[in-house]
């Protein structure tokens, strides 16, 4: 299908910047600079020494490394990076996702130094980063929230008020995210000592310990919106996108359409989103997030102000370029199309490839990368910063690889995913495609009756199937056989038959 025609910064004359610095690494690096680079622009990027040999490196126009106590802080060195940006000339800094993409202080930081953030303005980043604020300014848009109480309001009766709302509750911190921090409460007699430990765990990750409680919705589903604004008061939806699939409050499967919308309920959700957006004045690419009720009722849960992991699906069913579309809102462009020229065909799913071992709790698995295979074929798409050759380390997020598939419908993305993981091949680190395939083929989850707590209540999904004994002894074999070492014992010739030469009787 075709996108709308969109006039570009590039048609209306020349960039007002020629290199455009992502302060970000691993595939989104790697997702952004491909985009950067086809328009014609430079793309740099800054690096600690342990992504020295990864992609997003190896195809920079501009690679300047950075230091730090830790690869991650080095990360976060929001000085550092703006002095990266001016060593090469950079007049635009993409902040990918994570690390400072959400930073209101390096969001001025960079404009203060005269290069243009890609991104939303200070304000709205501040003001949609807190959860409390956020959910009062769209409370007072007129937008739906979940019943609740706020700390924040009167932290004294925090506690009473909490139990007014009634079970079950959910205790979330106020500057929280990734699902950190936050308690469900069934019983209420817990509900102190679960508040003392939300707090707890709030002050730890996120250096604020300010809680609110909601209504937890059981069984979930987990729904968000694409949203686009120029800040020139344009702003349109790019449809939905289903999430429900997660692993402690982390996605795992995230697909559009959604397949618990009908048409009426999808221009509902997707037009409060906008709404929201709008009474922003929203800048940049962005994405409100819904938790949506088994009864089809829905309520707004946050507002990422950033470029999200799972984007492509939405680029796959639209032909929409959203780091394209970023990159014309910061260099001053207005939209130039309405809602009605964005249109979607066909089915996508996106599966998060982690190196991780599903059977041991998801617990974060490291190796080298010997062999990398990724899969091919029409409507596939592997978006990846790792390379043959590499390593996967313990410094960093897990997610090492998105497989992003299109298909006619929703039954065509699911075969043609399962084909994919089936041909993916990344040897020497264990990773979760297996997991990834047996989830698949669930039949709730091919049914689309999925909900944010279905992997915790189908752990036989996660689990390892038993293999028969002869078939792991065949297994152990092949792969011992297959070291060298193993096969210089094998193939050597015992001292006492060595000792008769070349004696033929």
């Amino acid at each position: 299908m075709s996108a709308p025609i969109i006039r570009t910064a590039a048609d209306a004359g020349r960039w007002p910047f020629d290199t455009v610095l992502v302060a970000n690494r691993g595939e989104i690096a790697v997702r952004v600079l491909r985009t950067v680079q086809k328009l014609g622009l430079k793309g740099a990027v800054v690096y600690h020494a342990a992504d020295r040999g990864t992609a997003a490196v190896q195809m920079a126009d501009w690679a300047i490394e950075i230091t730090g106590s830790t690869p991650v802080a080095s990360y976060l060195d929001g000085a550092q990076i703006i002095a990266a940006a001016k060593s090469c000339g950079a007049g635009a800094i993409h902040p990918g996702y994570g690390f400072l993409s959400e930073n209101k202080g390096f969001c001025e930081a960079v404009e203060a130094a005269g290069i243009r953030f890609i991104g939303p303005t200070p304000q709205q980043i501040d003001l949609m980063g807190d959860k409390v604020r956020a959910r009062n300014f769209v409370e007072q848009a007129g937008f739906p929230v979940a019943p609740s109480a706020i700390e924040d309001d009167d932290p004294a009766t925090f506690v009473e008020r909490s139990r007014a709302v009634g079970a079950p509750l959910l205790i979330k911190p106020s500057a929280g995210g990734g699902g950190k921090g936050m308690r469900i409460v069934r019983d209420l007699a817990l509900l102190e000592a679960e508040i003392e430990r939300g707090r707890s765990e709030g002050q730890r990750y996120f250096g604020d310990g300010r809680l609110y409680c909601e209504r937890y919705i059981e069984n979930p589903r987990h729904i968000e919106v694409q949203v686009l604004g120029d800040g020139q008061g344009n702003v349109v939806h790019v449809f939905e996108r289903e999430c429900s699939v997660q692993r402690r409050f982390q996605k795992i499967v995230e697909e559009t359409p959604s397949p618990a919308l009908d048409a009426a309920l999808r221009e509902k959700i997707c037009e409060t989103a906008a709404g929201i957006a709008r009474s922003l004045g929203y800048r940049n690419a962005g994405t409100v997030e819904f938790i949506f009720g088994q009864g089809g009722e829905f309520f707004f849960l946050e507002m990422n102000t950033r470029l999200q992991v799972e984007h492509p699906v939405t680029e796959e069913i639209t032909g929409i370029d959203l780091v394209h579309e970023q990159l014309r809102v910061a260099a001053g462009e207005a939209l130039g199309y309405t809602q009605d020229a964005v249109t979607s065909s066909g089915h996508a799913i996106e599966l998060r490839i982690y190196a991780e071992d599903a059977a041991r709790g998801y617990t974060p698995t490291t190796g080298p990368v010997l062999v990398l295979q990724p899969p091919q074929g029409d409507g596939v798409r592997w978006d990846s910063g790792i390379l043959q050759g590499g390593e996967v380390t313990s410094a960093f997020d897990p997610m090492i690889a998105k497989l992003i598939v299109h298909g006619a419908d929703r039954d065509a993305a699911i075969a043609k995913a399962e084909r994919a993981l089936r041909d993916t091949v990344l040897l020497g680190c264990k990773t979760n495609t297996a997991f990834l395939r047996r989830l698949l083929a669930h039949p709730a989850f091919v049914a689309g009756d999925v909900h944010t707590g279905f992997l915790d209540a189908n752990p036989q999904i996660a689990a390892e199937p038993e293999l028969p004994e002869s078939t792991l002894d065949a297994l152990l074999g092949a792969a011992a056989l297959s070291t060298r070492p193993m096969r210089d014992i094998a193939d050597a010739v015992p001292d006492l038959h060595a000792a008769i030469g070349g004696w033929l009787n």
